[in-house]
């Protein structure tokens, strides 16, 4: 049987072979290309895959009993698979990362649900969530948390791995990539939808409350990341989107400390797809723009359709890449966001779930994001991401992908 280091140093040569090919300083080039709005061609990634549905020939299984290089081992194993089966414009990183060990003592509640599991090895499952937050009494629970960076840790994993690989390929510490503030998903996730939905236009104080006490307590964590030195100042991904830009170069970054004006923001609010634009305004976007406008560029949305909310999407500072998804109308989106940001379009990830690929409506729907973004000068993404399935037949993710990087190379 191999041990563990036999194991990451297989894995990791073959690895760095293909993080030293030409295809990804190639790729590199269009992300940030597009991110700073002089698009080559739309770039295509594939993310959130149903991983316990992807097993070819024994590819995917792991080996290593250390529990910290068994996380390693699924990085590469993943990172390779998608390299060799579903590369559309991914770009590997030049190094195995060791991502810092960081602890939270919490905001005084967790989440309290009821899940319902419809497949062994899916993650994906029904949630039913317990109403913490009904009273203004409630709120007296939620307090910032305490963030610690454990060095030590991360110092035993960084150590262990340069012993087993360092001499392959570089290994580095890792922080987190950008700034994430969703307090409405977070608030749906302490609420229960229901409530939270009722609450908006029947308590609009308590939900005022609500969202500015979450709100405080998320920038409390950002802030305490920042000062711990917790942010990485070579990011390598923006929730599954291109993140390289040549757009933070003037954020007062010196080298050693980084600022707010030296990351990416991203922000959304899913469950506000069921809420008027007004609503969404007064809600959401009013708190998004001192705090997730203090960073130096904005990503904003993810599921929720903003095709007709564009207008106030963009109060939010620094706005430079807009969410457009399969239940918005690209078409309306793409008039509305123009040349000025990216349109980050996310393809309807149920086109693969199914036991055959329709390749003449895959194309049409391709076909209609390409056209509204040809129409109107956008630099786009085609992001494929939340596969939940692909009916256990991973050959639909591999013919999605090679159909439409022939389109887009053809752009």
């Amino acid at each position: 049987m191999e041990n563990d280091r036999t194991i990451l140093r297989r894995l990791a040569a073959k690895y760095r072979m293909y993080a030293e090919e030409e295809h990804n300083a190639q790729r590199a080039r269009l992300h940030k290309a597009g991110n700073d709005l002089r698009m080559i061609r739309p770039v295509v990634l594939i993310d959130e895959l149903p991983w316990h549905e992807m097993e070819l020939e024994d590819e995917l299984t792991l080996r290593c009993q250390d529990p910290f290089l068994r996380e390693t081992e699924q990085f590469l194993r993943r990172e390779i698979y998608k390299y060799e089966h579903l590369r559309a414009d991914m770009v590997l990183r030049p190094f195995v990362p060791v991502q810092k060990v960081v602890h939270s003592t919490g905001i005084g509640i967790d989440v309290q649900e009821e899940t319902l599991a419809t497949e062994a090895g899916n993650h994906i499952v029904s949630h039913e969530y317990e109403d913490q937050l009904s009273t203004e009494e409630d709120l007296e629970k939620l307090h910032p948390a305490r963030i610690t960076y454990d060095e030590q840790e991360t110092n035993r994993r960084f150590q262990l791995l340069g012993e087993m690989i360092g001499d392959l390929i570089p290994i580095r510490k890792t922080g987190l990539d950008h700034l994430t503030l969703h307090p409405w998903d977070d608030i749906a996730r302490y609420r229960g939808v229901t409530p939270l939905l009722i609450d908006l236009a029947e308590e609009p104080e308590h939900s005022h409350h609500i969202i500015k006490k979450m709100v405080d307590i998320a920038m409390d964590t950002m802030d305490q990341y920042l000062a711990l030195g917790l942010f990485d100042p070579q990011p390598w991904s923006l929730h599954c989107t291109p993140i390289f830009t040549d757009g933070l170069q003037d954020g007062g970054f010196d080298g050693e400390h980084l600022t707010y004006r030296n990351i990416w923001g991203r922000g959304t609010a899913q469950i506000f797809a069921s809420v008027s634009k007004a609503m969404h305004e007064e809600f959401e976007i009013d708190y998004m723009k001192d705090t997730l406008g203090k960073c130096g560029l904005v990503y904003y949305g993810c599921c929720e359709p903003l095709d007709k909310k564009i207008d106030i999407v963009e109060k939010i500072p620094n706005l430079r890449k807009v969410s457009i998804t399969p239940w918005a109308d690209v078409q309306v989106g793409a008039e509305a966001i123009g040349k000025k940001y990216v349109l980050a379009a996310k393809p309807n990830p149920s086109a693969v779930a199914v036991p055959l690929l329709d390749k003449d409506a895959l194309r049409k729907e391709i076909g209609n994001i390409l056209d509204a973004s040809r129409r109107n000068g956008c630099s786009v993404e085609l992001v494929l991401k939340d596969i939940s399935t692909c009916c256990h037949r991973p050959q639909n993710i591999f013919e999605w992908e090679q159909i439409v990087m022939d389109m887009v190379e053809h752009y």
